[in-house]
């Protein structure tokens, strides 16, 4: 009998996937890692903030107001704090520097409706530019999708509009 071993991106995803059953969000769970070094040094999921209500507790704001999904993140218990901008939180309280390291980002839709789609929300975009993350890598249905950071960069400096182009 032949045994296969799973691939670091299957094995970073597979964490990142039972991360987002932390979350608290009613509609999405998402989890985030990130690893510097083969080893992880910080973890996050969709959430409110440390100490402040949750969706879980008061019920999901954003559904009370028939809001659409990836809109209208202000309006939201969790706000900004996704699960990829939690794990730099993290990686901060917790003193694991961020430059140079890879982010694994995994997750779905809790109604099971939609699948994952390889698209970061522009806050974390930029978030995950800023913290000096090099290499992002999603789940999307059937693998997972690799994405360079200095990539953004470059289509950040060519389009005319203030955001990075290619992201809702």
């Amino acid at each position: 009998m032949e045994v296969r071993r799973l691939s670091k991106e299957g094995y970073y995803l597979g964490i990142a996937l039972a991360v987002s059953r932390r979350s608290t969000c009613l509609r999405r769970h998402m989890g985030a890692i990130i690893v510097r070094n083969d080893s992880i040094i910080s973890t996050g999921y969709n959430g409110s903030a440390r100490g402040t209500p949750n969706c879980f507790e008061k019920g999901c704001m954003k559904s009370q107001l028939g809001l659409p999904h990836g809109s209208a993140y202000d309006s939201c218990r969790a706000g900004i704090l996704h699960a990829e901008v939690n794990a730099i939180i993290n990686a901060a309280r917790n003193n694991g520097g961020t430059n140079g390291a890879t982010m694994f980002v995994a997750g779905g839709y809790v109604d099971g409706t939609k699948g994952l789609g390889a698209a970061l929300c522009k806050h974390c975009q930029k978030a995950i530019i800023n913290a000096g993350i090099k290499r992002v890598v999603m789940a999307v249905e059937g693998g997972f999708k690799k994405f360079l950071v200095e990539d953004w960069v470059k289509e950040a400096k060519k389009t005319k509009t203030k955001d990075i182009a290619g992201l809702y």
